[in-house]
């Protein structure tokens, strides 16, 4: 029962300093496992050293990769010093797994083509977002319809890696695609409501600083389900936003239609927005503001995709020709 106490305190703590969903689960499996290998003694009574037995179980045993290892080495100090208030010695002296610097996989312009060919809306439309604005799933998903600025050719990306905002490029190709979504969206609101709902999920307390804002049209999620569900937190039942799993499985099925000889998925169209863009001529400066990445060398990842092969290079075996 204690450990089950112990992780509600966990979700009420990163509740309460506004992690996302996954960070919670995520979090969560990682100290109920850390605790499990310990044999369920409780955290107060392990130390350091028990941390680096436990990341090198993961590391030699299940052989995880560097930012699965990492990513439950943050899980463990947060329960230390957010929930517990301890502050482990030596903790510091627990080697973090590096993680290898590995080139993205982007495709060109016309593998681009040949996937949107295989895709039917509104998953093309999501695809034609994460490639034509740079855009995450999930930042995709969460999208809502007052974060679309027609006016100022502009998308809002609100709370999103890091819990930042920032702003990116509307293509003017998909505006016409986007008010028929908007309007298959009030049409579904006003149907929501004329049934006794209507409400969607709000970011923190907004939904009790405005009250009736989370019946508002603007609020809606862009990519609505097609059918209500219980709100996790609130156990109310809301209209959510498409699930992530039938995006990424809408954009494998055309990977694979198309036949596209590359490990591509969803976040590949983000990588190839930036590469495109570079290969543009855009600075580079102003391709890492538009992705949101907080150091410009995350960006720089994407001129090395650039300096490969032919682009940069003329190889010595031209000579022989």
């Amino acid at each position: 029962m204690a450990r089950v106490r112990l992780l509600d305190e966990v979700r009420h703590t990163i509740r309460t300093l506004h992690y996302s969903r996954k960070t919670e689960h995520a979090y969560c499996y990682w100290i109920r496992f850390f605790i499990r290998f310990h044999h369920n003694r409780h955290p107060r009574a392990l130390r350091a050293r028990d941390v680096s037995a436990f990341l090198t179980f993961l590391a030699v045993s299940r052989k995880v990769s560097a930012s699965t290892q990492n990513q439950a080495l943050n899980a463990i100090l947060f329960l230390y010093r957010k929930v517990l208030n301890i502050e482990l010695e030596n903790i510091d002296d627990v080697i973090r797994a590096k993680r290898a610097r590995r080139i993205p996989v982007v495709l060109s312009r016309s593998e681009v083509r040949r996937i949107f060919n295989f895709m039917q809306q509104p998953y093309l439309l999501m695809a034609s977002l994460m490639y034509g604005s740079g855009l995450r799933l999930m930042e995709t998903l969460r999208l809502r319809l007052k974060d679309i600025d027609f006016d100022r050719h502009l998308i809002l990306v609100r709370a999103a890696k890091g819990n930042k905002d920032r702003v990116t490029i509307l293509p003017d190709m998909l505006e016409a695609d986007i008010r028929r979504a908007m309007q298959r969206v009030e049409a579904i609101h006003q149907q929501d409501l004329a049934e006794g709902f209507g409400e969607v999920q709000m970011p923190y307390a907004l939904a009790r600083k405005y009250p009736g804002q989370a019946r508002a049209l603007h609020w809606q999620f862009l990519f609505a389900a097609e059918r209500r569900s219980r709100d996790p937190v609130s156990g109310e039942i809301k209209r959510h936003h498409v699930f992530e799993s039938t995006v990424q499985r809408a954009v494998k099925h055309a990977v694979s239609q198309a036949n596209i000889g590359k490990p591509a998925s969803c976040h590949t169209f983000r990588h190839s927005f930036a590469t495109h863009l570079l290969e543009d001529g855009y600075d580079i400066r102003t391709v890492q503001e538009l992705l949101g990445h907080k150091d410009v060398k995350t960006t720089q990842i994407y001129t090395h995709v650039l300096n490969r092969g032919g682009n940069a290079v003329r190889s010595p075996l031209r000579a022989f020709a």
